[in-house]
């Protein structure tokens, strides 16, 4: 919140004096409307054939102002943006989406847009101009209005560019930078103009090194002018109106960046906000003269009082009274604590079916998801947490950003916007202690969904000071077995039985594939790549004992040749292991998140046909990764005359993997990938 001074004082003229500041002196990068004809030359984007589209230049920058009223200081935001469309895939880049916030009725004002697109005809730049038809207002959030436009006629080879100013009344959201997109960046520069009355905190993040870093100084002069609605006190205790001019340290910033490479996404991520290159700002505090400093940045004894005392938070928590009739049963069948959290988490988990919407508030009242059996994830988990308070329980909220939404820090200053799911925390006897979700129809309760898995969340408790950073890292594993049965014949087709079980969170992703696709279709899925294999009978057991592992047995018949074989090469983990290796680059610059620790155990016996004698088997294997990071354990033997068993045992103890560590991960699950793939080598007897 703004204090009243910094809404109140107008600056009337800014002079500048002094020292002037080669960062504003440099010339901007680009010049709207004047596209450079070697941008059309295609041999100028040879390097960038994997490319959809190039930023040319995205220049910003950042500055205050104000007007001649008693509004206070205002943010002015302007960019020019340049892109290269190099194939029809990149035609959705003329497409720009520009937010602003709103609170009230204040919101931030978007002018000056203008935007062309430029094509070469006959040698010819011809440029068709941004109508303002083309310009689209969206509802994006409760404090976000979204402005969408679309250059026109794009095509292969074209040119975009468009300009734009934001002006803003809001001095905590200041405009951030992105250096990095999906897309390469030939050029990318952000201009910043800050006076010592405002602190900023700025977070850098990503990995790619700037071209230029400039911080200096000016002294610049400005007419201030204050109300006489200003508090006693404030301004030398001045209680009429009036004006004076003061000299004030600016701070001229200026970053930018050279060839950036497109932004990859990897498997095993959360959010590439998380990794992407970018320059974020944080009102800390206020240094107006003669006041001293003061903090602005939230505290986390601001924010459990803010949420503690909201409609759509703390006070729905007080609110579940109307559950005690179905309580009642359920506690009188149940003495064991976690069994009775067990039955509520139930209760809730049937009773309002999640929407979808991931939300920190209730959308209305838990009472009315509860009427309506429809909710966000706030309505679910907030009534989720009144429901174990009405039972007795000792449950709190706990806040936390999903992975789609990127990674909280534990070490910044405290940002409630950075949030954007609640779940359930329940103190147990014994000092155990569980997190539980409702919104998923198949999760078990004291397992979170895997979009919750992400880093550290903050517990909300009655008094602030026992409020605290909790993990999310879940105590479940992602854990597959297989059982197989194969036995051949001398064409080298085979028959065999195969029982498998899917537990912890694989348990939770088979589970809802096979409500989605339904039994039929789960099996026909399962089937596809798995060439000649003709599937018998087959059950599904376990379905809906959640906290057990989804089992499926099944039986299948592969043909053979038309005439026995002299020798055989069964290949027989082709079907069952892994079949590749998910780390295709070769080096990466940020985790690997895989959100759980896994086991995948594998036991496969094979029955040889008669006249037939083993001539190669693999190797052994022992390996593990650095720091008990993992192990995966192969052997394939003979354990009696016609018979050979392999086992295969894959462990990741961590959910987390450094950057550091990508290398020999990578490499580990080359060799598992390898040491699969490996034959075994049958002949028959002579």
């Amino acid at each position: 919140m703004i204090p009243a001074i910094l809404r109140r004082l107008a600056l009337l003229a800014v002079v500048s004096s002094g020292i002037v500041s080669p960062a504003f002196s440099q010339v901007e990068p680009i010049k709207f409307g004047k596209p450079d004809l070697k941008d059309f030359d295609p041999k100028n984007f040879v390097a960038d054939s994997a490319a959809e589209a190039v930023v040319l230049c995205d220049f910003g920058r950042s500055r205050f102002e104000t007007g001649t009223t008693d509004e206070g200081f205002k943010t002015v935001f302007e960019r020019v943006t340049r892109i290269k469309i190099l194939t029809k895939a990149g035609y959705d880049r003329a497409t720009v989406e520009v937010p602003l916030y709103h609170k009230g009725t204040e919101e931030e004002k978007l002018v000056n847009l203008k935007g062309f697109t430029y094509n070469l005809v006959n040698g010819q730049i011809v440029k068709e101009k941004l109508e303002s038809t083309a310009v689209f207002r969206e509802e994006s959030s409760a404090n976000v209005t979204t402005r969408k436009f679309t250059l026109p006629n794009v095509r292969e080879g074209a040119v975009i560019e468009y300009s734009y100013s934001v002006s803003s009344d809001f001095l905590f959201n200041f405009p951030d930078w992105q250096f990095q997109y999906s897309i390469p960046v030939r050029w990318s520069e952000y201009r910043a103009q800050i006076p010592e009355y405002f602190d900023y905190k700025m977070l850098m993040q990503g990995y790619v090194p700037l071209a230029v870093n400039e911080h200096l100084s000016s002294t610049t002069q400005f007419t201030v002018r204050w109300s006489s609605s200003i508090e006693p006190g404030m301004q030398g205790g001045r209680t009429a109106g009036g004006s004076e001019t003061v000299s004030a340290q600016v701070r001229n910033h200026r970053w930018a960046a050279q060839n950036v490479p497109a932004f990859r996404n990897e498997p095993f991520m959360t959010s590439s906000r998380d990794y992407i290159s970018r320059l974020d700002f944080e009102l800390a505090g206020l240094k107006w003269p003669n006041q001293g400093y003061k903090a602005v940045a939230a505290s986390w004894q601001g924010i459990n009082n803010e949420l503690l005392a909201h409609e759509g938070f703390g006070v729905q928590l007080k609110r579940a009274g109307f559950l005690k009739e179905q309580l009642t049963p359920l506690l009188a069948a149940e003495k064991d604590p976690a069994a009775r959290v067990a039955a509520i988490h139930a209760l809730v988990r049937k009773a309002v079916k999640f929407d979808g919407h991931n939300r920190l508030y209730s959308t209305a009242t838990v009472r009315k998801a509860y009427d309506l059996h429809r909710g966000s994830a706030a309505d679910v988990n907030l009534l989720l947490i009144a429901a174990l308070r009405e039972a007795g329980f000792q449950a709190n909220p706990v806040l936390l950003s999903t992975r789609e939404n990127g990674f909280v820090s534990t070490e910044y200053m405290p940002m409630l916007s950075r949030f954007n799911y609640v779940v359930a925390h329940v103190a147990l006897p014994e000092g155990k202690e569980m997190l539980v979700d409702a919104t998923e129809e198949l999760l078990p309760c004291g397992m979170l969904p895997t979009r919750c898995l992400n880093g550290s969340g903050r517990l909300i408790m009655p008094k602030e000071a026992d409020s605290r950073w909790i993990s999310l890292a879940p105590q479940q594993r992602l854990t597959e077995y297989q059982q197989v049965q194969l036995t051949f014949d001398e064409k080298g087709g085979y028959t065999g039985k195969v029982h498998s079980e899917h537990g912890g969170y694989a348990g939770l992703q088979q589970r809802d594939r096979l409500r989605e696709k339904g039994e039929k279709k789960f099996v026909e899925e399962m089937l596809s790549g798995r060439e000649g294999w003709n599937l018998g009978k087959y059950q599904f057991s376990q379905r809906d004992v959640l906290d057990k592992p989804l089992a499926l047995d099944y039986e299948l018949t592969v043909a053979g040749g038309d005439a026995p074989v002299g020798t055989m090469y069964l290949k027989p983990l082709q079907h069952f292991g892994n079949s590749r290796n998910p780390f295709v680059h070769e080096d990466r610059l940020f985790p690997v998140d895989f959100g759980c620790a896994m086991d995948e155990t594998l036991v496969m016996t094979l029955t040889l046909p008669d006249g037939y004698v083993v001539d190669e088997l693999p190797k052994p294997t022992n390996m593990s990764l650095p720091e008990n990071g993992g192990r995966f354990v192969f052997v394939a033997q003979a354990v009696s005359t016609g018979t050979i068993q392999l086992t295969s045992r894959l462990n990741l103890s961590r959910p987390v993997y450094s950057a550091e560590e990508y290398k020999s991960l990578r490499e580990f699950y080359r060799l598992v990938v390898a040491k699969q793939a490996e034959q075994i080598v049958l002949k028959k007897k002579s």
